[in-house]
């Protein structure tokens, strides 16, 4: 049998085995055939050859580290972009265009970048001086079995003791890459409700109305209510009295809430009278629905709410209750 060309190895020479080892770095091999001192050649090697493998790791490790650095943060910056523009041009389509004059959705964008990045980057920055650690080490003659073993099993019981805090980050990135909510939205948790402060991997800190602070974790977050997303709506029950005329009071009330568009710019389209909404013991409730900017929609209510008051004392429309 004719044996391939490439399947072939020149034996090391067992003079060079015995000066350099079974694997001769580069510099103990060219000291050997340059001196034939085995000894030298050894000297060499730690002098000279390993200390330079060792810095070549480490150099191709940073400048690793860097593209991959940089790579992830313009691939996020692309990704945010894209995935903003489609949702922009569907919210384009169903509102006006004042909507789309705010900055918020860039801010949310800009942070949602900036939280991603800085952990993606400090996993791959973890995992390239993690290989470049291991590289340096099995060139200074470092068995790695007995390390990769014991690390395995470190690993494996922290694994067991870490569930909720790992699930916590897990959770905090869908929450980011979904862009779920974000700093300034006003959300309802479950659990807590209010403005959300802080958003990090770990933890979410809402702000109540009342001032009180919660910090939730984000694996233990089941359903997120968004209450200032894109666009809010102020929804106004405004009873009056059964003997009061319904169509007349429905005539105020829509010329007093175009009255507040005309004049404010919180208000995003011309408010609608949905009709009556229910017969209530006491009165009929009409219902008014008013589209706002995002979390704007509280103080066009209170607005609504006492010009609403003031327009039917002036036409004389009853309310439940009036003497």
């Amino acid at each position: 049998m004719i044996a391939l060309p490439f399947a072939q190895e020149e034996p090391i020479p067992r003079a060079l085995r015995r000066a350099c080892g079974d694997e001769p770095g580069w510099a103990c091999e060219r000291v050997w055939e340059w001196t034939g001192n085995a000894d030298l050649a050894k000297v060499a090697d730690w002098v000279i050859g390993k200390p330079l493998t060792i810095l070549l790791i480490v150099v191709v490790a940073a400048i690793v580290n860097r593209i991959v650095r940089r790579a992830i943060k313009r691939g996020l910056r692309r990704l945010t972009a894209g995935g903003v523009q489609e949702r922009l041009g569907a919210v384009r389509r169903l509102t006006p265009s004042a909507l789309l004059e705010t900055e918020e959705l860039s801010l949310r964008a800009a942070q949602r970048v900036e939280a991603l990045a800085t952990v993606l980057r400090s996993v791959a920055s973890f995992v390239i001086w993690l290989i470049a650690g291991f590289l340096i080490l099995d060139e200074l003659g470092v068995d790695l079995r007995p390390l990769l073993a014991g690390a395995g099993i470190v690993g494996v019981a922290l694994g067991f003791g870490s569930q909720a805090l790992v699930r916590d980050f897990l959770a905090g990135i869908f929450i980011l890459v979904e862009d779920q909510f974000g700093v300034g939205d006003v959300v309802d948790l479950g659990e807590a409700r209010g403005t959300v402060e802080a958003v990090s991997l770990r933890t979410t800190r809402l702000r109540s109305v009342d001032g009180t602070v919660w910090h939730v974790p984000n694996g233990e977050i089941r359903r997120v209510g968004n209450m200032s997303q894109h666009w809010s709506r102020a929804l106004l029950d405004i009873e009056i009295a059964y003997n009061a005329d319904i169509e007349q009071a429905k005539r105020v009330i829509k010329r007093v809430a175009d009255e507040v568009w005309k004049e404010r710019k919180e208000v995003l389209e011309e408010p609608e009278i949905w009709g009556v909404e229910k017969l209530g013991p006491d009165g009929i409730v009409i219902r008014l629905g008013v589209k706002t900017r995002p979390s704007e929609q509280w103080d066009v209510s209170r607005e609504l709410r006492q010009r609403i008051k003031v327009a039917f004392d002036e036409e004389g429309i009853d309310v439940p209750g009036k003497a």
